[in-house]
C-alpha cells in the first residue's frame, strides 16, 4: 500500500541506522544543528510544522538530516492538532515546530486544546534575536507570557549552551506525572549559535519537580476497605487511566469486584463497551442507567477523572446525596477541587490499581453479595429506559444510524475515530463502541472545533495500516480545511464522516431548548459543494442523501484504502442529542427526548 513518499521512506531507512538514541559529543554545531539532535535523541519521528524567518536556521537543519520528517500543514493551529492527535493514538509525546508572532499565535489553541485534556506534547517556537525582544520587533510576541496559562510549563532559551538541557526537561515534565503540552522558545540567534561540544543528557534532575508515583499505603487500605463494604457501589473513569496505561488494571479491578462502571468522554475505551457491567458514558450526554449510578451509589471510585461540570452537572445536586468518594489521580490539585473527598489517593493510576488489586486479593472479606445483587437489580431496571433509542426513518437520514453502520462495518477492523465538536461528537461517543483504549480520539476540556481532520493526519502518520475515520459536521470541518491538501501532500488517506444538518448544531439544539427557538446565526445559509471542494483537493468526494446509500458509501469509503474520502452525508435538521442534563440541572435531571420538555 502506497501510504508514503520517497522522503518518508529514506526517513524510515535512515532511522534504522541510529545505534543509540544519545549522542555523548559531536563537532561544532549551531543550535538549530543541536535542537535536530536533541530530538532525535528522544526518538522523535514526525515533526509537524510550517516555516517562518525566526525558525529558518531549524528549517535548514532539518534539511540536512533524515530521521525526522516533518510535515508541512496548511495552518499552525493544525501543526499542534495534528501532533496531539498523535500523541492520544500512541502514547508518545507529540512534537510541533511553529515561527515567532502569529506562527505562536495561531498555535495558541492547539496547545489549550492539549492541555485541557492532559496530551504530552512539546512545541518548538521560533523568537526573534535576544537582543530585539522587548522592542516590539517584525513578529515578535511574548511567547512566554502568552503561553504560561495553558501549557504544564514554557522555557526560554537565551543561550545556546542550554539548549540540550532544557529540551531534556521540556520532554521529562511533557510525559511525567500528569502529562501536558511544553513550550520551548528559541530565539533566532541562539538558533544560529555555534556550540562547540554537543551532549544530551542521559537524565535530567529537577528539584522542584517529583511527581508522586506511588499512592500512600495506608490510604489505599482504606479504600479497599471502603469497598469491599459498600453495597452500592460504582466504578467512575476517566481519561486519566487512559493515559497513565492503566486500562488492563482498570478491566481486572471491575472484574474481580464485579460492580458497575463507567468511563466519561476522555475514558471511553478504558472499559471494552461490550462488557455487560459497562453502563456507558457518563454526564450531560451520558445514558440514564450511567448518570443515575452515580447519583445513587454509596461508595464512589474516581480514577483518572476530574468530576468536571460535563460530568456531575450541578455540584449541589450533586452533594446533595451522601456517599463516600476515593479519588485516585497523579495530580494533587485535582483531587478535591470540585467535589470534596473522603479517600484521596495522589499517585500514578495504573500502580495505585496494582495496589488496589492485590491488596483485595489478600483481603478476608469478601463484598456483600446479596447487597450488591439488589444494585445490580436497580440498575437493571434503569437500562430497561433504553434512553439510547430514536426513530429511525426511510425519508431523512438519522445521525445516530450512520454512526452505528459505521461502527457495524469497522468493528473487526483496527479502526481509529477522530471527531471534532458538537453533536456529531456526542453520536460518535453514544453509538459507536469502543473496545480499545485510544481508539477515540476528540477534543474535551477545551471543546474545539477543527480537530477532527488534523487528528486524523497524525494518526494515520502513527498507524499507516489502521482504518480512521473523521466524524464532523459542516460547521467544524471548515475550521481546518485546508488540511486536505496535506493530506494529498503526505498520502494520508483518512475518511470524512461529515454529518452535515446545515446548522451548527449543538448550536441549534440549545437555542431550541433554552431560547424559544431563536436561531441566531447557527444555520450555515452558504456551504461549499463539498464534493467538489474534495475533488479540487485531488480527493474522492461523495454525497449521499438516501438513508439507503449511507451503508454503501461507508462501505466505498472503507474499499479505497489509498484514497482521503469525503462523506458529504445529508442528515436529518431537526434531530437533537438525547439524553441532555441542561445547564444548572443535576446529573440525575435528565431529559431523554422532547416529549420531556
Amino acid at each position: 500500500m502506497e501510504l508514503q513518499s520517497a522522503d518518508f521512506k529514506r526517513a524510515s531507512a535512515a532511522q534504522s541506522h541510529i545505534t543509540s538514541p544519545n549522542f555523548s559529543t559531536s563537532s561544532e554545531l549551531n543550535g538549530s544543528e543541536a535542537l535536530i539532535r536533541c530530538l532525535q535523541s528522544e526518538g522523535v519521528q514526525y515533526l509537524w510544522g510550517y516555516p517562518g524567518g525566526a525558525v529558518l536556521y531549524i528549517y535548514d537543519a532539518l534539511f540536512k538530516q533524515e530521521t525526522i520528517q516533518h510535515v508541512l500543514v496548511r495552518h499552525e493551529q493544525a501543526a499542534v492538532h495534528a501532533a496531539d492527535g498523535y500523541a492520544r493514538a500512541t502514547g508518545n509525546v507529540g512534537v510541533a515546530l511553529v515561527t515567532s508572532g502569529p506562527g505562536v499565535t495561531n498555535a495558541i489553541t492547539g496547545i489549550a486544546t492539549a492541555y485541557m485534556d492532559s496530551i504530552p506534547m512539546v512545541i518548538v517556537t521560533g523568537q526573534v534575536p535576544t537582543p530585539a525582544i522587548g522592542l516590539d520587533a517584525f513578529q515578535e510576541c511574548d511567547t512566554v507570557g502568552i503561553t504560561r496559562p495553558i501549557v504544564k510549563h514554557n522555557f526560554l532559551v537565551k543561550d545556546v549552551r542550554d539548549l540540550a538541557v532544557t529540551m531534556k526537561k521540556a520532554f521529562h515534565i511533557a510525559r511525567t506525572g500528569r502529562p501536558g503540552p511544553v513550550v520551548v522558545d528559541i530565539p533566532k540567534d541562539v538558533s544560529m549559535a555555534k556550540l562547540p561540544n554537543f551532549a544530551y543528557p542521559q537524565h535530567v534532575e529537577m528539584r522542584s519537580y517529583n511527581p508522586v508515583r506511588k499512592g500512600h499505603s495506608g490510604q489505599i487500605r482504606k479504600a479497599v476497605q471502603l469497598l469491599l463494604q459498600a453495597k452500592r457501589p460504582y466504578i467512575y473513569s476517566g481519561g486519566g487511566v487512559i493515559l497513565g496505561e492503566a486500562c488492563a488494571e482498570l478491566r481486572e479491578l471491575t472484574d474481580l469486584l464485579g460492580y458497575p462502571v463507567t468511563n466519561t468522554l476522555m475514558g471511553l475505551g478504558a472499559t471494552a463497551a461490550s462488557d455487560p457491567k459497562f453502563l456507558g458514558m457518563l454526564g450531560m450526554h451520558g445514558t440514564f442507567e450511567a448518570n443515575m449510578t452515580m447519583q445513587n451509589c454509596d461508595v464512589l471510585l474516581a480514577v483518572g477523572a476530574r468530576f468536571d461540570d460535563r460530568v456531575i452537572g450541578n455540584p449541589a445536586h450533586f452533594a446533595s446525596v451522601e456517599r463516600k468518594i476515593i479519588h485516585v489521580d497523579i495530580d494533587p490539585s485535582s483531587i478535591s477541587k470540585r467535589v470534596k473527598v473522603d479517600i484521596p489517593i495522589v499517585g500514578d493510576v495504573k500502580d495505585v490499581l496494582q495496589e488496589l488489586i492485590f491488596q483485595i486479593k489478600e483481603a478476608r472479606a469478601l463484598p456483600d453479595s446479596a447487597a450488591i445483587n439488589a444494585w445490580w437489580s436497580q440498575i437493571n431496571e434503569w437500562r430497561r429506559k433504553d434512553c439510547l433509542v430514536y426513530k429511525p426513518s426511510t425519508e431523512v437520514i438519522k445521525p445516530q444510524m450512520v454512526v452505528e453502520t459505521l461502527c457495524r462495518l469497522t468493528k473487526d477492523r483496527d479502526t481509529y475515530i477522530t471527531s471534532d465538536v458538537g453533536q456529531h461528537q456526542m453520536w460518535a461517543a453514544q453509538y459507536y463502541r469502543f473496545e480499545q483504549p485510544r481508539r477515540w480520539i476528540n477534543s474535551g476540556g477545551l471543546g474545539t472545533m477543527g480537530v477532527g481532520l488534523p487528528y486524523a493526519m497524525g494518526i494515520k502518520l502513527a498507524k499507516p495500516e489502521s482504518d480512521v475515520f473523521c466524524v464532523t459536521g459542516e460547521g467544524s470541518i471548515q475550521m481546518c480545511i485546508q488540511e486536505l491538501s496535506t493530506c494529498q501532500q503526505y498520502k494520508t488517506p483518512v475518511k470524512i464522516v461529515a454529518l452535515n444538518n446545515r446548522y451548527l448544531g449543538m448550536v441549534r439544539q440549545w437555542q431550541e431548548l433554552d431560547y424559544e427557538g431563536r436561531y441566531s446565526h447557527s444555520y450555515m445559509e452558504a456551504l461549499p459543494d463539498f464534493v467538489k471542494l474534495a475533488e479540487a483537493y485531488g480527493h474522492v468526494g461523495l454525497l449521499v442523501t438516501r438513508p439507503e446509500d449511507v451503508e454503501g458509501a461507508l462501505k466505498e469509503a472503507i474499499r479505497l484504502k489509498d484514497r482521503t474520502v469525503f462523506l458529504d452525508i445529508r442528515t436529518d435538521q431537526t434531530e437533537n442529542v438525547w439524553p441532555m442534563v441542561q445547564a444548572g440541572k443535576g446529573i440525575s435531571e435528565m431529559r431523554l427526548g422532547s416529549e420531556d420538555l
